[in-house]
């Protein structure tokens, strides 16, 4: 039996959330991935220590966070809509016990922003429960929903993320262990997935072949030393693990009281990270190919300025994002750096509709201009992406309203000219501005007076890695994991463009 506390009804029904749907209102960035987190520390509050790992993470998802730990072979479940400070507090925590814990936070890439979609995913098997957090978005959902279905399998929910437990839980109970049988599901498994799960017998970190989707292991000193699994270091950092290295591309590490083993099942994995977990998803403060993120963005900026220089009197970012990548623009430029947009860092996701007046201001709820600073001044602006082009629009018109005598939009990536579908809602290829146009008709739509993107070589070779590592196929249309028509078609509706 597993005890989940989240007894409540849903609080976020599917038609509250419609309304956000529409294109003009929804931000214009790619929408984030999910934040997975896992622990194995017997002797400590597993339940507090996944509580923070998730709230590190929590820039990656903001609709819903869920903890299961296990206590021998009881599971213990608590997940809700809402942030992570949100859905927990110290008495459900505290109600919270055991020996390990999966912790997920997430934003909806398959299946919709509804409680019973929220993870960890948790399924009976022969040798108890399985929580499975999934970080990432699988391609061939039609066909392994049929296989499930026609094999009586009860899904409650609509997203890949059960279908990946109840495929282990199948392979579990045709008599494999844990390790076997989650190796044989991983290969009914097609897409993007970055794997916790947690059973009775310890906790699994997964990577699929190309390894999209990131996640890292960290230790905990002590003796022995105990293991963490997190989608990104900064879930480290918060509660003291060092950070030791990567789960590879097409590797399982499974972690218990011996410690952790490593065990490769994909004889040729081919590493894909996707770029935009270092262009702009990830935090600023986390640790890919041993460096700061933050250092990666400033070299996007001075390559965009010896790429697109202008001449202009201040250099601003888009906060958060864009800050690093204006910073390096301005040491390159010569031009000055100062924070000309001030952010509401307290303004989460809100199901209430702004006045017409209100939307037609621009962005203030979450961005405001400072007047001073901007008013008389040649302003040169520093964005890590354009999806849509509706919230740079507002941008530049509310920096106009400033008093700014010139906007000059830079952008630190090239046009996202394709969908994902890889774990990251882009959203179909018409509502892609530059899948749409030129850069120069975006200039025009925008009402900037020039718009320059990064080059694809500029931002590959900014990362000082093998330029085929990674997956940028929202930028080039070439996609590492094929993709089924009826998936395909569903987003891919324009040719590919030479924009």
């Amino acid at each position: 039996m597993i005890p989940n506390r989240s007894a409540h009804a849903d609080n976020h029904p599917e038609s509250l959330g419609n309304s956000m749907n529409n294109v003009e209102n929804r931000p214009d960035k790619p929408e984030e991935a999910c934040g997975v987190f896992g622990i194995y520390a017997p002797e400590q509050d597993v339940a507090k220590l996944a509580y923070f790992g998730l709230y590190a993470l929590q820039h990656r998802g903001q609709e819903s966070a869920g903890i299961a730990t296990f206590e021998g072979e009881r599971v213990h479940l608590y997940k809700d809509m809402g942030l992570v400070s949100q859905v927990f507090n110290e008495s459900i925590l505290q109600d919270l016990v055991g020996d390990l814990a999966v912790g997920h936070t997430r934003y909806s890439t398959t299946g919709s922003s509804r409680k019973v979609n929220a993870q960890p995913a948790v399924v009976e098997t022969r040798l108890g429960s399985l929580a499975l957090a999934h970080n990432g978005n699988l391609v061939n959902t039609g066909k392994l929903r049929e296989e499930l279905v026609n094999n009586n399998c009860n899904l409650v929910s609509t997203t890949d993320s059960e279908m990946i437990a109840f495929a282990i839980a199948e392979e579990v109970n045709a008599g494999k262990d844990w390790l076997e049988g989650a190796i044989r599901a991983f290969h009914r498994c097609q897409g993007a997935f970055s794997l916790v799960i947690g059973t009775p017998n310890g906790i699994m970190g997964v990577r699929d072949p190309n390894g999209i989707r990131p996640l890292v292991i960290g230790t905990i000193e002590g003796n022995p030393v105990r293991y963490v699994l997190a989608s990104e270091t900064c879930g480290l950092d918060i509660i003291g693990a060092e950070y030791l290295r990567e789960v590879q591309p097409g590797e399982v590490v499974w972690i218990n009281e011996e410690g952790l083993a490593s065990f490769q099942w994909t004889p040729k994995p081919q590493r894909k990270l996707c770029i935009f977990e270092m262009i702009y998803f990830a935090r600023p403060d986390s640790v890919m190919h041993n460096e700061s993120l933050y250092s990666y963005r400033m070299r996007l900026g001075r390559r965009l300025a010896q790429e697109s220089l202008v001449d202009a009197d201040l250099v601003i970012g888009v906060p958060d994002s864009g800050i690093p990548a204006a910073i390096g623009y301005s040491q390159i430029s010569g031009i000055p750096y100062a924070e000309g947009l001030i952010k509401n860092r307290y303004v989460g996701r809100t199901f209430i509709q702004p006045t017409q007046n209100m939307r037609e201001s621009g962005i203030r709820m979450k961005l405001n201009p400072l007047k001073d600073v901007l008013y008389g001044k040649r302003v040169v602006i520093i964005d890590d992406s354009i999806v849509r082009g509706t919230t740079s629009r507002k941008l530049v018109k509310a920096l106009r309203d400033a008093g700014a005598l010139e906007v000059h939009m830079r952008i630190s990536s090239p046009p996202v000219t394709h969908p994902c579908f890889y774990g990251i809602d882009t959203d179909s290829q018409d509502h892609l501005i530059a899948a749409r146009m030129s850069v120069e008709e975006i200039a025009k739509q925008l009402e900037v007076d020039t718009l320059a993107y990064l080059t694809w070589d500029g931002m590959v070779e900014a990362t000082r890695e093998d330029p085929g590592s990674f997956c940028s196929a929202c930028f080039t249309g070439k996609y590492p994991v094929p993709v089924p028509e009826p998936l395909k078609g569903s987003k891919l509706i324009l040719e590919k463009t030479s924009v």
